[in-house]
């Protein structure tokens, strides 16, 4: 996945940042064989390469140039991203143009893309990616409780905390009855705003902070019912001024996305309290909120050396922890609770390798093996393969993140979850 990076043309940039593309069928998740991106500047007035995708449906690493890295560690007037612009064709399939790709130096910008299957008129869809919210200017987080009052004024109220399988979002301040709502996966939705909202070039432990704090935030939305109890039919907004800021067909990071898939199912708590933590913040360079935490701010303590959970009780309090959901929708099984790997055996294995099967009708690359619920070598060679298509580290081992990268992928390919 990884080999043979094709270096283009923009010296103009003192840095390098990575780029990979990966497009699908919307009707069946396929991923399509053959389909063209070209890459251009964001004016669409110099091409600077053209790729092919593979049966994953997936470019070669794509390596463009990008402002010095320093740029998105320092609170900076200057911009610490280059944007490029993209248009993908297939047969068969319309046209897209995204208009912002945002890519950093020194880190892996992963660009997600359905293709629509073409109708009579050569249409093309369009996509035009703002600025990230800590170069660009946006409003900032108009305040609410901490806890939610939710016994007087709500009618819906989960009775426990469950990560969802898709989120509805809508891109645009609640009121706003001509913005669109978009289903979304929950993890992809979590790795669009953390891609949206700090770089990630960041420290870890910054970035985990700032993960957890959005996932808190976003599930005290879905645990509430928040807005479906104010008559609306979505869960969240796009919106700074009451959520987060989510942007409809933007990438997200390697280094973001390895974090989400690692602890996707965690949230902050404090003791006593059901509901999430509605984990509010700000920028700490355009807006201040004291008691609330600070984007660059929690950057600065990762410098120092403190851990996640340090950083957001400097600024959540000293009784935060971190809790774990005992459920994920969607998911036709558990993680078993430890990795498996060679002379593992049982139920648990002999789903995975059911699993993988039925993915390898899709993803050709990855190969059919027998399932006897035996983890073996050929079983490990088949998640390898999986994992290396994934951008997951290619080692064999079906740890937390490929376990579930795995249902994720064999709910998509199978339309177990269809509800379009």
């Amino acid at each position: 996945m990884y080999s043979n990076i094709k270096y283009c043309q923009t010296d103009s940039f003192p840095d390098k940042g990575n780029l990979i593309v990966n497009i699908v069928s919307i009707t069946n998740e396929a991923p399509v064989n053959g389909a063209t991106v070209v890459v251009m500047d964001d004016n669409q007035n110099n091409t600077y390469g053209e790729y092919t995708t593979d049966d994953s449906g997936q470019t070669e690493v794509i390596t463009l140039g990008a402002p010095e890295k320093e740029l998105s560690l320092t609170i900076n007037a200057n911009i610490p991203y280059a944007k490029y612009s993209l248009m993908i064709s297939a047969n068969g399939f319309e046209s897209v143009l995204i208009n912002g790709v945002e890519i950093l130096s020194d880190v892996t910008a992963i660009q997600n893309i359905r293709l629509m299957p073409r109708n009579n008129n050569d249409t093309v869809e369009s996509f035009v990616i703002p600025d990230h919210t800590l170069y660009g200017d946006y409003p900032p987080k108009i305040a609410e409780s901490e806890i939610k009052d939710v016994n007087e004024t709500s009618e819906i109220v989960l009775s426990k905390v469950v990560i969802p399988e898709y989120i509805v979002v809508h891109d645009g301040p609640p009121g706003d009855r001509s913005a669109k709502d978009y289903y979304v996966r929950y993890k992809d939705y979590i790795k669009n705003v953390a891609s949206s909202e700090i770089y990630a070039t960041w420290p870890l432990a910054a970035i985990q902070a700032n993960v957890l704090a959005i996932m808190s935030f976003t599930l005290n939305r879905v645990y509430t019912e928040w807005y479906r109890n104010r008559g609306y039919n979505f869960t969240i907004t796009s919106s700074t001024a009451f959520d987060q800021k989510w942007i409809n067909g933007r990438n997200y990071y390697n280094t973001i996305s390895n974090v989400v898939d690692t602890i996707f199912v965690n949230y902050l708590s404090k003791p006593n309290i059901k509901q999430p933590l509605f984990t509010q913040y700000c920028d700490g360079k355009n807006a201040t909120c004291p008691n609330w935490m600070t984007q660059w701010g929690s950057k600065s303590l990762a410098d120092q050396g403190l851990t996640a959970i340090e950083i957001l009780r400097r600024y959540y309090g000293s009784n935060v922890f971190i809790n774990t959901a005992t459920e994920v929708s969607g998911i036709p099984s558990s993680w078993p609770g430890y990795n498996l790997n060679n002379g593992a055996s049982g139920q648990k294995v002999l789903q995975l390798q059911k699993q993988l099967n039925t993915i390898a009708n899709t993803y050709k690359r990855i190969p059919k093996i027998a399932a006897d619920g035996i983890y073996g070598n050929q079983t490990k060679n088949a998640v390898k393969v999986f994992q290396s298509i994934f951008g997951l580290s290619p080692n064999g081992i079906t740890d937390f993140p490929t376990w579930y990268k795995i249902s994720e992928i064999y709910v998509a390919v199978t339309k177990i979850a269809e509800f379009i």
